[in-house]
This record gives structure tokens, C-alpha cells and sequence, in this order.
């Protein structure tokens, strides 16, 4: 029987949590939980999606099969369970709501810690974002933490600096997100980490799990092993409480 989760991460694909949160991951409570929310296959017979192809994969099933495996071997060295969500990746699934998040987060006690993506410029990111909070706005809800997801808040000019945030909220390039998240819900920052040698070998070993997705990545986000690049740093927040009447 699965032990209750302290806590757990949410991954939109099977290499956010890798990318965004790899270092931060080892300092939080275990058991641990790497919860990919578009985790699910795409239905028989799908084509191709076109990042798929990029990525040099024949058939959707050959994609899948393959990204599912890379994730395993991810998230052995991240020390976490792999759970996977039956929502087939974006190219192959429907709109609506994402099905087994709401079910997953209601079970989950107040003392379990979430990791929700920001959603910085990646429409699939933030629809996770909106539904989760939506699942997670209740009294006996687990302690939420907002993550930024990697590499796309990484090119923040002030990436890995104390302005991170700051920049984040007069961005109009990298910081659409944060500023829609802090506008509902006021923010402070939970962990900075800003990775030293030994916790950067750790997260470009399970970074380089997800091979598979790493070239055509690098088209957009320049080389993601290299040290200097947009995963050097790992951002999380906690959502404050909003005064209570007549505070």
C-alpha cells in the first residue's frame, strides 16, 4: 500500500519536475510523489504530434512509451514515486477539466506540501495552475507552494539574483503568470536555490533522463546541461493569507 505522500509535486509533462525543481526536491519532507498530470497514453492510433516527430519518434505510442520510461529513471534519482494522471499529453488530448487532479488533491491532509507550476509563457502549465488552486481553495487544504517552471522563467534577465521576483512582477515578457497569480493570491518566497556544484551534477543527471527532449529544447532554450543556462536557479513561493474582515 502507497504511504500517505508528504509531499507532492506536480508535473504538467514527464520533464518539468526534472527541469524546474529537480534540487529543491531533495530538500522537502519525503514520502515524495512526482505527479505527472499529462501522463496519461494518447488514444490508439493517434498521429504523430509534431513535437513528437521533432523529437525523432515514429508513432505517438513509440513517444509515449519511451518519455514514460525516461520519467522512471528520473524520478529513481530524484528518490520519488512516480504516479502519472490518465490526461493524454497536449497535441493528443481534449479540453476540459484535467481528469484525476481534483480526485488526487482532495485526498491529500493538510500536512502534505503541493508544488503547483507557475505557468510562465506554456498554456498547458497554467491550465494545471488554475485547476489545481481551484481543487486546493478550501480550510483543510495541503500547504501550497507555486514553483517556477524551467527553462521558461529562467530567461528572466534577473534570473538567480534577489530581483527575481521583483522583475517578475513589471516582466510583460517572462512575467505574465506571476503577476495573474499574484493579483489573486498574495505571495512571499519559500526557497531560492541557487545551485552549487554538487546539486547542479545532481539535477543535470536526471535532467539528462529526458533525452529525448533535450535537443529540440535547446532550438528555443539554448543548451539545458550547460551550467550557466536558465536551470541554475529554482524559485518557489507560498501563497499568504489574505486578511481576514476587519483585520
Amino acid at each position: 500500500m502507497t504511504p500517505p505522500w508528504r509531499t507532492v509535486v506536480l508535473s504538467p509533462h514527464f520533464d518539468d519536475a526534472a527541469l524546474s525543481v529537480a534540487a529543491l526536491v531533495r530538500r522537502l519532507p519525503r514520502p515524495l510523489t512526482v505527479v505527472t498530470v499529462f501522463g496519461g497514453p494518447p488514444p490508439e492510433g493517434s498521429p504523430v504530434s509534431w513535437w513528437d516527430a521533432t523529437c525523432g519518434f515514429s508513432s505517438a505510442a513509440e513517444a509515449y512509451a519511451c518519455r514514460r520510461a525516461e520519467d522512471a529513471r528520473a524520478c529513481a534519482l530524484l528518490e520519488a514515486e512516480q504516479t502519472l494522471l490518465p490526461n493524454p499529453d497536449g497535441p493528443y488530448g481534449a479540453t476540459g477539466p484535467l481528469r484525476g487532479l481534483d480526485a488526487l488533491l482532495a485526498g491529500l491532509t493538510a500536512d502534505t506540501t503541493v508544488l503547483v507550476p507557475l505557468g510562465t509563457n506554456q498554456p498547458d502549465h497554467e491550465r494545471v495552475r488554475h485547476q489545481a488552486l481551484a481543487a486546493l481553495d478550501r480550510p483543510d487544504a495541503a500547504r501550497t507552494l507555486v514553483y517556477a517552471d524551467l527553462p521558461y522563467t529562467g530567461h528572466l534577465p534577473e534570473w538567480a539574483t534577489d530581483g527575481a521576483s521583483d522583475a517578475l512582477a513589471a516582466s510583460q515578457k517572462w512575467g505574465l503568470a506571476y503577476q495573474e497569480l499574484t493579483r489573486h493570491h498574495p505571495c512571499s518566497v519559500a526557497h531560492d536555490v541557487r545551485l552549487d556544484d554538487e546539486q547542479w551534477a545532481a539535477k543535470r543527471a536526471a535532467v539528462l533522463c529526458h533525452a529525448s527532449q533535450l535537443a529540440p529544447l535547446a532550438a528555443d532554450h539554448g543548451p539545458l546541461a550547460a551550467r550557466s543556462g536558465p536551470l541554475r536557479a529554482e524559485l518557489a513561493w507560498t501563497l499568504d493569507a489574505r486578511p481576514g474582515p476587519g483585520a
